[in-house]
């Protein structure tokens, strides 16, 4: 089903942050999983889903993911672990 996410990956438990936007987020995260892509995904190993956020428009989602990308470290990691406080990857559960 497609919908409008911001998701943010990581290396690992406080590692490298990714923040993304896309229109469908399974396929999206098994592309970043496989390395399908060149660049900062695959040369930093940042492959865990640790948050995602829904929105109604592929607008507000982008909007979303552009403020996130402002934020300063510490409140994305709070972002993560107020929701997903041993950072599992929420991959598997999007089936």
């Amino acid at each position: 089903m497609k919908q409008p996410c911001v998701y943010i990956l990581a290396s690992e438990r406080n590692g490298t942050l990714y923040v993304g936007v896309t229109s469908n987020l399974a396929p999206r995260v098994w592309e970043h999983k496989n390395d399908l892509a060149e660049g900062f995904i695959k040369r930093y190993g940042v492959h865990r889903l640790v948050w995602f956020e829904g929105h109604e428009t592929m607008e507000g989602a982008i909007t979303r993911e552009k403020a996130l990308k402002q934020w300063n470290r510490t409140w994305k990691l709070e972002l993560i672990e107020g929701s997903n406080p041993k950072w599992k990857d929420l991959y598997e559960g999007l089936g």
